[in-house]
């Protein structure tokens, strides 16, 4: 629901002079988003809305789709010809100074960038400075309100219960020198999900051994493996209500299918282990302290005990991302790695910390949820897991 009041406030606490929000044949969903446009077929033509810090929006049009912005106040202008956009922007800005847009620096950030270059140009032409709209983007798409905490510990019951029974399936179908294959785990977990009234964007990653050393690795009949005794295998699954608003759980164990696990799954799940708690200790000192904190930084804290421990090269991805509507929603990423994420991580927002270590035969991550309440309270959902589960068939 666009909310011009609150956008207004949150523009003057982050120092901007008004929000430039842009959109062409829908490329720029974040803003479509604040816009209340998700659910409106893109137009064909350009559209700009600028929302000063205090006074009133206005809107710039093309005359083919000059309804564009109707449902949004502020003074409409039309434009019809190339330098008749070029003349309205110049309208449009000729108070604002510092404006946010949907853009990173450099190459920073791909999940904020989505302006072309050319755009960017012409407003920095017009001597307007373009802030990065990241952190404002995450106060209207990230932030979860009461219910959506609820929702979250709801779907987090069903995703944690739907380990034990995938352990449960694997040690019956092992046992006496059986097996169970990767997908028929899979369809046990969504069969689990559609009964507890669990919808999931896609199904749930259930890699046996040397799949397991592929962070994006994806069962499918025909392509995939049998599960045996004195497997590893990881079970990264994630799920919300099938409600409206709701947020996902997002959740990554791993097993090994016998009474005793092989010392090497435990000595590496330990560096793991250690990496997650050590980012999650990065994001409680921050809020207990008051400090701000970036995503990068959580990376950095778990990357740093993996790196210690000598496999930083093993480690190939961030440490976590955002969650919200979708899995991966559109706030703060714990990385500094695929990107250098100089977003805040914000109160009221979720994020997973799922560090990794990767090898041919096998890999290990731990996937738990982190979510700051509107008091700076860090809760952690999911269950830390300390040890790989003896699956016992």
């Amino acid at each position: 629901m666009f909310d011009l009041p609150a956008i207004q406030k949150r523009l003057q606490d982050f120092g901007a002079d008004g929000w430039l929000l842009y959109d062409f044949r829908g490329n720029n969903l974040p803003a479509r988003r604040i816009l209340d446009l998700e659910s409106v077929p893109p137009g064909s033509r350009r559209f700009f809305y600028f929302i000063p810090a205090s006074g009133e929006p206005r809107k710039l049009v093309h005359a083919i789709e000059s309804k564009a912005l109707d449902h949004l106040p502020g003074e409409k202008i039309i434009y019809r010809s190339w330098n008749g956009l070029e003349e309205g922007l110049r309208n449009l800005l000729s108070a604002g100074r510092r404006v946010a847009m949907e853009y990173a620096p450099e190459i920073s950030n791909p999940y904020v960038s989505k302006v072309d270059g050319g755009t960017l140009e012409y407003v920095r032409k017009l001597g307007v400075e373009v802030a990065s709209s990241g952190d404002l983007i995450q106060v209207f798409e990230a932030v979860w309100d009461d219910d959506q905490w609820r929702m979250h510990l709801e779907a987090e019951k069903v995703t944690t219960a739907a380990f034990d029974l995938a352990w449960r399936l694997i040690a019956d179908r092992t046992r006496g020198g059986g097996e169970v294959r990767e997908t028929e785990v899979q369809a046990a977990i969504l069969d689990h999900f559609e009964r507890q009234g669990l919808t999931t964007y896609s199904p749930p990653n259930v890699s046996v051994g040397t799949h397991s050393g592929d962070p994006h690795y994806e069962p499918s009949a025909g392509g995939d493996a049998a599960i045996r005794s004195g497997d590893f295998v990881l079970i990264d699954l994630w799920g919300k209500l099938k409600k409206p608003r709701s947020v996902y759980s997002d959740l990554t164990r791993v097993g090994y299918v016998g009474p005793s696990v092989p010392s090497r799954y435990e000595e590496v799940f330990k560096i793991v282990a250690a990496s997650r708690d050590a980012a999650i200790d990065r994001v409680r000192e921050a809020f207990q302290s008051g400090r701000p904190l970036h995503g990068f930084e959580v990376d950095d804290a778990a990357r740093d005990v993996i790196r210690r421990a000598g496999y930083e090269e093993r480690f190939i991805h961030r440490t976590g991302h955002n969650i919200g509507q979708e899995v991966h929603g559109n706030g703060a990423n714990m990385d500094n790695l695929e990107t250098h994420d100089e977003r805040l991580v914000l109160p009221r927002t979720c994020f997973s910390i799922e560090p990794g270590v990767y090898f041919e035969e096998f890999g290990i991550r731990s996937e738990v949820n982190v979510f700051i309440d509107a008091e700076n309270a860090v809760h952690v959902t999911g269950g830390l897991q300390r040890a790989v589960v003896p699956v016992l068939a």
